[in-house]
């Protein structure tokens, strides 16, 4: 009678190699499909270049400084695609201005980004028709009088069922 015995495991190179492998592809599995949604769903764009961009900055401050010292308020609101824009000066009425275009872009991805032309239907009130998906948006707006800048804007605003 002989009695069987059970072989002892042995971890051989073999083994060793294939928890390496297995380890090092997870991670290598792991970055690419991040690598993957960090690609696809932002363009990281924030300004063409860069360099042109810090030069201007200074410019670009005092010119928004210059608007602020004016008092001048703006107030955007959407209701099931109707878009209207109030520009005014508190206690001091609307202000006027020819061309105000809203500029809506969403945080993250560019796929539904949309330029408005809104129009004037009283002084200083402003509306378009658009349809403007529910979620977060990054409306600017610039308005301007005789080709001179009056307002430039942006807020961030969250658009839930249709409403702002």
């Amino acid at each position: 009678m002989t009695a069987r015995v059970k072989k002892q495991f042995v971890f051989t190179g073999w083994h060793m190699l294939a928890t390496i492998c297995t380890f090092f592809g997870v991670i290598i599995t792991v970055n690419l499909t991040m690598a993957y949604y960090a690609s696809h769903s932002w363009s990281g764009m924030v300004v063409g270049n860069t360099y042109v961009a810090s030069q201007q900055f200074n410019r670009k401050t005092a010119e928004i400084g210059t608007l602020l010292a004016t008092g001048i308020k703006g107030v955007i609101t959407i209701d099931q695609g109707q878009i209207t824009y109030d520009l005014s000066i508190p206690d001091q009425g609307p202000v006027v201005a020819d061309d105000v275009v809203a500029n809506f872009r969403r945080p993250v991805g560019e796929h539904q980004d949309f330029s408005l032309t809104l129009l004037p239907t009283a002084p200083g009130h402003f509306t378009g028709t658009h349809p403007v998906a529910d979620g977060h948006w990054i409306v600017e707006t610039i308005a301007k009088r005789d080709g001179k800048l009056v307002m430039h804007e942006a807020n961030r605003i969250a658009v839930i069922r249709g409403q702002q």
